[in-house]
């Protein structure tokens, strides 16, 4: 049966976030990402983490500057030093939470083009992965889709492959949206199948909307049975956006043994 991990950077948000880890474990989750900590302080996070018996599993590096279109800076070439900020905070964050993963945000492709830019996104990520290895934590390059992040540098399975392949360390993992790759590439089953041995990771929400799995175009649950069939044994992650309350949503977790109880 596929793990599922609520992401309280799109759950629970009815709540405060110091309470949306008891409110996940409540439901039954065993394991929440949190894309951006960087508001709450580590021991908070800790304590909320304890208290709630879950484990934090994912978190991003900072994307830099949002409000002035940054998503990331580990593929921009002239931005090596902010990049290394970003990163040891996510490293500090990561470490200090028992986080296993971190997903490295490489950012938009700039006026050096894109030969640049992956140039670039390798060379950090040769960096940064070895100071997380000793740590016991894997990172992860996730490609997204236009729509959302035009001009991202990452935008399908086959370029996040290419960048595997040529930076040849097993500690850099994909990971692997089906939101981001149904609008992208569509054909989920059988791009799976062709990139397990490089994905580390996987989330997935609704298309269109970003919602629960019973909305929108794509068989969610039949991927899920897939993912079993292919022997997959991380998280999925639950990056979706609630259509009413996040309560009210997870009926579709119910043959996955979640419930939902009222908080």
């Amino acid at each position: 049966m596929p793990r599922f991990a609520a992401n309280l950077t799109t759950m629970f948000t009815e709540i405060d976030i110091s309470r949306r880890f008891d409110a996940a474990s409540e439901v039954g989750f065993r394991a929440v990402e949190l894309l951006s900590p960087y508001s709450s302080d580590i021991r908070d996070l800790r304590g909320w983490l304890s208290a709630a018996g879950v484990e934090m599993i994912l978190l991003n590096t900072s994307p830099g500057n949002g409000a002035a279109g940054e998503r990331g800076l580990a593929a921009v070439p002239g931005r090596e030093d902010d990049f290394k900020a970003t990163f040891d905070q996510a490293l500090t964050y990561a470490t200090g939470l028992d986080v296993g993963m971190i997903h490295v945000m490489a950012g938009i492709a700039g006026d050096d083009g894109v030969a640049a830019a992956d140039a670039k996104f390798v060379e950090n990520l040769a960096w940064a992965s070895s100071l997380a290895r000793p740590e016991g934590i894997r990172l992860m390059i996730e490609p997204l889709n236009t729509r959302d992040v035009p001009g991202y540098l990452l935008t399908s399975s086959d370029h996040a492959a290419r960048l595997l392949t040529e930076l040849g360390d097993d500690n850099v993992r994909m990971q692997y949206d089906f939101y981001h790759m149904q609008v992208m590439e569509g054909d989920l089953g059988m791009t799976m199948k062709r990139r397990l041995d490089l994905i580390g990771h996987m989330q997935f929400s609704s298309v269109p909307g970003r919602n629960e799995p019973q909305y929108g175009e794509i068989n969610l649950s039949h991927l899920f049975d897939l993912v079993d069939q292919l022997g997959y044994r991380g998280w999925m992650g639950c990056e979706y956006r609630p259509k009413t309350s996040t309560l009210e949503g997870l009926s579709w977790g119910e043959s996955y043994g979640l419930r939902a109880p009222t908080y």
